[in-house]
């Protein structure tokens, strides 16, 4: 019974977040802080709906080296509203072009001065990539990707796609990295308390010098050293006491 009501009133939310985003985008079009205030606006009442508790440990990400990249660990749909507590200022984000089709979201993340990619179309995506690269050298913006491509449900990092690492290279700017504890196979929205999330972001990576023969090392490094993050925040959750309080 919980979980249904919490799906209702997710879904009330997720329309009159979307009509308030979709409000600021038309007073502010394009205007790369969109995104964190709308990130917030969807995050901080669904935690409260959710039950889930956000812990987070983001200093080199609050206050990160200017433009940078931004890569983080895709475990599913919720990510919006978890992810959301932590988006810094003057942060956009890479998503598929088929999100223009949901309605208001859609429409927020346009207005929002998000990147939408067709990846069907190899010409255009390239296009784009080139133009997040100028955004990132004189637009004072940074880029929030997702690397694996797609998500992951809580099975444990997919293998990383080279973009992101290109765009940072190309414009010469950090890699920060984010890492969220494994939430999606663990919360459990039939409970008042549903869960527990930690995020932390790790030290930003410099790739000045760097050329585009060094991104699979890259690459590889940025995904082991995740691998190895997301592993300790979820042991740090496992062995903190918890209070269990009774199922609906």
């Amino acid at each position: 019974m919980l979980f249904l009501l919490r799906m209702l009133l997710m879904g009330l939310h997720f329309m009159f977040a979307g009509v308030l985003g979709v409000l600021i985008g038309i007073c502010r079009p394009f205007n790369p802080d969109n995104s964190r205030l709308c990130a917030r606006l969807y995050a901080r009442p669904a935690m409260k709906i959710l039950g889930l508790k956000v812990q987070s440990d983001v200093d080199s990400l609050r206050d990160k080296p200017g433009t940078c990249v931004v890569i983080a660990n895709h475990q599913s749909n919720y990510d919006l509203f978890v992810l959301g507590n932590v988006v810094p200022h003057r942060t956009v984000c890479i998503a598929k072009k088929s999100l223009k089709w949901v309605p208001l979201f859609g429409q927020l993340f346009w207005l929002a001065g998000n990147v939408l990619i067709d990846r069907g179309n190899a010409h255009k995506a390239r296009r784009a990539m080139l133009t997040t690269t100028r955004t990132l050298q004189h637009e004072d913006t940074s880029i929030w990707v997702f690397p694996e491509g797609t998500r992951n449900f809580g099975k444990g990092l997919l293998p990383f796609k080279k973009g992101a690492f290109h765009m940072a290279i190309a414009a010469g700017v950090p890699i920060v990295q984010v890492c969220v504890s494994n939430y999606v196979t663990h919360m459990k929205l039939n409970r008042w308390n549903s869960g527990e999330v930690l995020i932390r972001s790790l030290a930003p990576i410099p790739t000045a010098g760097l050329t585009t023969e060094d991104v699979p090392a890259l690459m590889q490094a940025c995904q082991a050293q995740m691998d190895e993050c997301i592993a300790a925040i979820d042991r740090e959750l496992q062995s903190a006491p918890t209070i269990e309080l009774p199922s609906s």
